[in-house]
C-alpha cells in the first residue's frame, strides 16, 4: 500500500506542477488576503496587537487551506475517480491526498507567516514552538478537509457544501492552534501548552483514523 501512496503523492505533485495556475492562484490568495488585512487595519498605523495578529493569521490560513484542499476530490472528474478506483486501494488514496494536502497547507502557512511578518511585524518569541504548532495545524486542517472534500464530491461536487461541512470540524483544531500559538508568541514556558499540544495531536489522530476507516465505504459508493 505504501508504494501506492508514494506513487499517488508523486502524481498529485506532477498534476499540480502542470496546472501552475491553480497553485499560483492559491499563493496569490494568501498574499492578497494579507494585503487586504493590512489596508483594512490601517496602512502605516503601526503593528497589530498580539491577539489580533494571532487570530487574523490563523483565519487567513484556514480559508487558504479550504481553497487549497477543495480541489482534492471536488474538482476531479468522475471518470478519473473511477480510474483510481480500479488501480489503487481507497486507503492509499486517502492517505496520499492527506499527505500531499498537508505539505501544500504547510507551504501556504509558511508563506503566510513570512508575508505576515513582513507586513505586520513578527512578534513570535518562540519560533520553534510556533513552527511545531504550524505543522500540527496543517496536519489537522488537511486531514479534516480532505475527508470533507470526498464527501462533497459525492454530493455533486458542491464546493459550497464542503465549506459548510468543514467549519464544525475545523473549530476545535482552530481553537487549539490559536491558543498554542499565543503561548509561543508570548514566549511562555512550553510546559504550559503541553496539554494543548497533546490535545491537538489527539484530534489529528482521531480525524486521520476516522478518514482512513470511513473513506473505503464512501469510495465504494
Amino acid at each position: 500500500m505504501w508504494k501506492e501512496v508514494v506513487l499517488l503523492v508523486k502524481k498529485e505533485a506532477l498534476l499540480e506542477w502542470r496546472q501552475k495556475y491553480a497553485l499560483n492562484g492559491i499563493l496569490l490568495y494568501v498574499t492578497s488576503a494579507v494585503f487586504i488585512a493590512y489596508l483594512s487595519m490601517g496602512a502605516g498605523q503601526g503593528k497589530l496587537q498580539v491577539p489580533i495578529w494571532n487570530s487574523l493569521y490563523w483565519i487567513i490560513i484556514l480559508f487558504s487551506a479550504v481553497n487549497a484542499v477543495a480541489k482534492s476530490f471536488v474538482q476531479e472528474q468522475q471518470g478519473r475517480q473511477f480510474y483510481y478506483f480500479m488501480i489503487a486501494s481507497p486507503e492509499a488514496i486517502i492517505l496520499s491526498k492527506t499527505i500531499y494536502n498537508t505539505g501544500l497547507t504547510l507551504v501556504l502557512a509558511l508563506l503566510g507567516y513570512i508575508v505576515f511578518g513582513i507586513v505586520f511585524g513578527n512578534p513570535v518569541a518562540d519560533q520553534t514552538f510556533f513552527l511545531l504548532n504550524l505543522l500540527l495545524g496543517a496536519i489537522g486542517f488537511s486531514a479534516a478537509l480532505t475527508m470533507v472534500s470526498a464527501i462533497a464530491s459525492k454530493a455533486g461536487n458542491n464546493g459550497t457544501l464542503m465549506a459548510i461541512l468543514s467549519f464544525p470540524v475545523m473549530i476545535p483544531i482552530l481553537l487549539m492552534t490559536i491558543q498554542v500559538s499565543k503561548s509561543a508568541i508570548d514566549g511562555l514556558d512550553r510546559g504550559i501548552s503541553a496539554e494543548k499540544i497533546l490535545t491537538l495531536m489527539a484530534i489529528n489522530a482521531i480525524v486521520t483514523a476516522t478518514s482512513y476507516i470511513l473513506f473505503p465505504y464512501l469510495w465504494r459508493s
